[in-house]
C-alpha cells in the first residue's frame, strides 16, 4: 500500500486474514508514496493498522520516477518474502509498481478493488487500473459492473471473485468512534462560527484536472464562494490543492476566495474526524473516488466534479451526482433548492455489507471457491 484509500482498504483484509487462519504471515509494506503525518501516519492510528513491516520511503515525484522507485525498493522484499501472495489495493502508482514487480518475478498478485474503470485514459489512475488487472492473478471486485468490465476485456471468469467494497468495511467499523468525536468536533468548529446552525457543506478537491489549471480551480473556488453565502463551507485542503491555490494567491489559511464569499480552509483531518464531518453534512463536493462510495453508503448528498467515475453505481444506485466543473454551479443551485437529505436517501447496495474483507481472506486461502 502506498497511498491514503489503501490504508482503508487494506485493513479490514489484513483483521480478516488474522482472524481466519493463524498460519498466515502477513507482512504488511508501506511505499511511502504518501509520507508526511496528515497523508499517512494519522490514518495509522485512526484505523488501527500496525506499523508496517516495511516502509520503502519512496516519496513523491513524476508518475515514471516513483513508479520506478517503488518497483526498485519491491524487488528485494518480495525476493526475500517469497509470498504467496502479494496483494496490492486500489488504483495508485504504487499498485501498478508492485504488481509489475511480483509479475515479472513470477509471483502471484491478488488485486482489491478490481474491475473499475472510467474509461477515461487522461486519468493515471486508469491505466494503472487496466495493467494491473491483466497482470494480477486473482482479481477482487467491489460490484457486479466491475465483473462486467473485466470480462468485456476478454479476463477469464476464473480469475474473478465478487467481494463486495472494502473500503465499507471500515466505515462501518470506525462509524460509531466517527459518531462519538461529532460532539467535540462540532463544538470546535462552532466555537469558531464555521457550522452555523448545523447545515454545512464539506468539499475536497486534489484531481489535476481540477487543480492544475488556474481557470479551472478559480472557477471552482468561485462556485463554492457562491454556495458560501447559503451555508458554511469546510475544505480540508489536500497538499497537492494547497501548493496550487497559494500559487493563486489564495492562502490556504484565510479562507477567502475573493468573489462572494469565503469557503474555511482547514489542515487535512484524519480518518475519524473526516468520516464525523462527512456524517453530518448536507451536502459533500468532491472529485475523490472513494468519497463517491462513502457518501452513498451514508446516504449523504454528492456532487462529483468530474467529467467520468469509475463507480457508477454511486449514481445509478447511489447519492452521487456527476458535473463537469462548468456544471457545477447549476448543480449547488440545485441542491440548495432541495429541502434538506430525504430519510430514504441511504441505499442498500449488494456486499457493502461489512464483511467484504472476510471475503477477500477466504479467496486468498481458497476457501471462497468459484462463487
Amino acid at each position: 500500500m502506498g497511498a491514503r484509500p489503501n490504508f482503508m482498504k487494506i485493513a479490514p483484509v489484513i483483521d480478516a486474514l488474522i482472524a481466519l487462519d493463524d498460519d498466515v504471515t502477513q507482512t504488511l509494506v508501506h511505499t511511502g508514496q504518501h509520507y508526511d503525518e496528515e497523508m499517512s501516519q494519522v490514518f495509522f492510528r485512526d484505523l488501527g493498522l500496525q506499523t508496517p513491516d516495511v516502509n520503502l520511503g519512496v516519496g513523491s515525484g513524476t508518475h515514471a520516477a516513483q513508479t520506478a522507485a517503488v518497483m526498485s525498493a519491491c524487488e528485494p522484499v518480495f525476493e526475500q518474502a517469497r509470498p504467496d501472495w502479494v496483494v496490492v489495493v486500489g488504483d495508485v502508482n504504487s499498485t501498478l509498481a508492485a504488481t509489475l514487480t511480483a509479475s515479472k518475478m513470477g509471483l502471484k498478485v491478488a488485486h482489491v478493488e478490481a474491475g473499475l474503470r472510467s474509461y477515461d485514459r487522461t486519468m493515471p489512475e486508469e491505466h494503472n487500473r487496466v495493467v494491473t488487472d491483466h497482470l494480477a492473478d486473482l482479481l477482487l471486485t467491489p460490484s457486479r459492473d466491475a465483473d462486467a468490465n473485466l470480462a468485456r476485456e476478454g479476463i477469464a471468469a476464473e480469475r474473478i471473485r465478487f467481494v463486495g467494497n472494502v473500503m465499507i468495511d471500515t466505515l462501518i467499523s470506525l462509524q460509531p468512534a466517527a459518531e462519538r468525536r461529532w460532539p467535540d468536533l462540532s463544538g470546535q468548529f462552532n466555537s469558531a462560527g464555521l457550522l452555523g446552525l448545523g447545515e454545512y457543506a464539506l468539499v475536497t478537491l486534489h484531481r489535476p484536472s481540477n487543480v492544475d489549471r488556474p481557470e479551472a480551480l478559480k472557477a471552482i473556488m468561485d462556485d463554492l464562494a457562491f454556495l458560501a453565502e447559503s451555508m458554511p463551507v469546510i475544505f480540508p485542503v489536500h497538499p497537492r490543492t494547497r501548493a496550487r491555490l497559494d500559487a493563486m494567491g489564495i492562502p490556504a489559511n484565510t479562507g477567502n476566495t475573493g468573489e462572494s464569499g469565503s469557503v474555511t480552509m482547514v489542515e487535512p483531518l484524519g480518518y475519524l474526524d473526516f468520516l464525523s464531518l462527512q456524517a453530518n453534512a448536507r451536502l459533500v463536493v468532491t472529485d475523490s473516488g472513494g468519497l463517491q462510495e462513502e457518501t452513498t453508503f451514508l446516504g449523504v448528498p454528492c456532487i462529483t466534479v468530474r467529467e467520468n467515475t469509475e463507480r457508477p453505481i454511486t449514481i445509478e444506485q447511489g447519492t452521487n451526482t456527476l458535473v463537469p466543473s462548468s456544471g457545477l454551479r447549476e448543480a449547488l443551485v440545485k441542491a440548495l433548492s432541495q429541502s434538506g437529505r430525504a430519510a430514504s436517501a441511504r441505499p442498500s447496495i449488494e456486499y457493502w455489507d461489512g464483511k467484504a474483507g472476510e471475503r477477500v481472506a477466504a479467496a486468498l486461502t481458497g476457501a471462497l471457491g468459484g462463487s
